[in-house]
């Protein structure tokens, strides 16, 4: 399986400040769920145990098999914005967004 995600400096900081506050051995796990509006969405959550169909990223990052296939290719990023401040991740992969940004479609 390819493992092309790339993570920007942005993602990779606000991980490790998120994680530094948890206890250790906490993983910061993303993951592809089916709902929203559009057919799928991300997921973003802390995790203590590492699965066997896990792949680590940056010994800290979990991500499922599963959700890596539906990830392939991606770019996944954190913002500072007017709105908020969120992870924003750059899919190929994803045909179409709903009018909330929030699920997908590919």
């Amino acid at each position: 399986m390819n493992n092309n995600i790339k993570f920007t400096k942005n993602a990779i900081d606000k991980i490790d400040h998120l994680i530094s506050s948890k206890p250790i051995g906490t993983f910061f796990r993303i993951s592809v769920k089916g709902g929203g509006c559009s057919g799928f969405k991300y997921d973003f959550s802390f995790d203590k145990e590492l699965k066997k169909d896990d792949q680590s990223f940056q010994d800290k990052i979990l991500i499922d098999n599963q959700s890596l296939n539906l990830l392939d290719g991606s770019e996944i990023d954190f913002k500072s914005e007017l709105i908020g401040d969120s992870f924003h991740i750059n899919n190929p992969k994803v045909k179409s967004s709903c009018g909330c940004g929030i699920s997908f479609s590919l």
